[in-house]
């Protein structure tokens, strides 16, 4: 059985998103990173963000809103998901799988940093592609979605025809796109070309007459116009330094 409907909001913006953006600007090697990736927690603007999601699932049609939400487990994610459900009776629950890609030993460097301090791992990215590249310690986006997909698994066998919510992150927002929509290699990487996935975007998907999941709307901030809340700056990077 297939889902009624399919949400992915990523976390709203993060004190490492805007210390990776300041560092890519700048040049540096570094990132300016006071906490580990599992515990960063929300900007003000995140916040801000978050609490527009939260107005804009306020105002859904009760037919429409999630019978249930599935958070990552990174600090970032559960305050988002904290902040959107605030009032709400939606159930909860947090799933490891959901967590962002693992970095390894780029965690920390910006892109210009791997290519001065580690340019044999710059140069097998670059051989082997974003979709297999494995960096040392870290995570490929095809060990993601392997994840990712029995999470999905799980989600259509306990709860067929039912509206679910999942609070992420970047790279898990195409991979859904992926996985869901069964995309190709190429056809996903296509979609990675110069598209940022913005603080708080949502993405979703409902099922069709034959019910299956089709896609309503891809990394949409128009909520966060209407309500008032910053949208992602134009200059944020990805989270991944290469």
């Amino acid at each position: 059985m297939e889902l009624a409907a399919l949400w992915i909001v990523r976390h709203g913006e993060s004190t490492a998103n805007v210390a990776a953006s300041a560092a890519e600007r700048s040049g540096a090697e570094l990132i300016d990173l006071t906490h580990r990736d599992a515990d960063v927690p929300l900007s003000a603007t995140g916040e801000e963000q978050a609490r527009a999601t939260g107005r804009w699932l306020a105002g859904l049609p009760a037919s429409r809103r999630p019978d249930l939400a599935v958070v990552s487990p990174y600090l970032r994610a559960v305050r988002t998901a904290e902040l959107a459900l605030a009032g709400t009776d939606i159930p909860v629950s947090v799933d490891e799988r959901l967590r962002d890609r693992e970095l390894g030993i780029l965690d920390g460097l910006t892109g210009h940093g791997v290519r001065q301090r580690l340019p044999e791992e710059a140069a097998r990215r670059t051989r082997l592609g974003k979709f297999y590249y494995r960096p040392p310690g870290g995570e490929s986006w095809t060990d993601v979605a392997l994840r990712l997909r029995t999470l999905l698994g799980d989600l259509r066998r306990d709860h067929p025809n039912r509206r679910v919510l999942l609070f992420g992150h970047d790279a898990l927002v195409f991979l859904t796109r992926y996985l869901v929509e069964q995309l190709t290699e190429a056809e996903l990487m296509g979609l990675t070309q110069g598209q940022v996935i913005a603080n708080c975007s949502i993405t979703g998907w409902s099922a069709d007459e034959h019910g299956r999941l089709t896609l309503d709307v891809f990394n949409d901030v128009a909520h966060l116009r209407q309500q008032g809340a910053p949208p992602t700056r134009e200059d944020e990077v990805h989270a991944e330094p290469v």
